[in-house]
């Protein structure tokens, strides 16, 4: 399993959490993207990569190509994203709250919770 995480400071405003997801999830894809042309360099060859994301406002924002009155000024560099979800480049999965792995990285957890995420993404434990 591949996990990409980096932290930078986004380029837009957003005015709601659904907008914040969907541009993370946006530069998500183009990490993908970039890691599957990685891949067909060393003949390994992925079709439809799923993407885990905790906002089911913003999946269906990337699954519904309608124009949406409360999104209409996030920066149209973040909609290629549904282009991708069309093609069928990635697919976007809902994963809830408390089952989403990548939060080891970017909230404080209880221990409980640290070792479980820990393990689920395979890094080894120190003694």
């Amino acid at each position: 399993m591949l996990v990409s995480w980096f932290s930078k400071k986004q380029n837009s405003v957003a005015l709601s959490t659904t907008e914040v997801e969907y541009i993370a999830v946006g530069s998500c894809c183009a990490q993908i993207l970039w890691q599957k042309q990685q891949l067909i360099d060393y003949g390994v060859f992925v079709k439809n990569v799923p993407i885990k994301c905790d906002n089911t406002s913003s999946i269906c924002l990337a699954k519904n190509p309608v124009h949406h009155s409360k999104t209409k000024h996030i920066d149209i560099r973040y909609h290629f994203l549904r282009e991708h979800v069309e093609n069928e480049d990635i697919e976007l999965e809902y994963v809830s709250t408390e089952k989403q792995a990548t939060d080891i990285f970017t909230k404080p957890l209880d221990e409980n919770t640290f070792s479980k995420f820990r393990r689920e993404l395979g890094l080894c434990e120190f003694d």
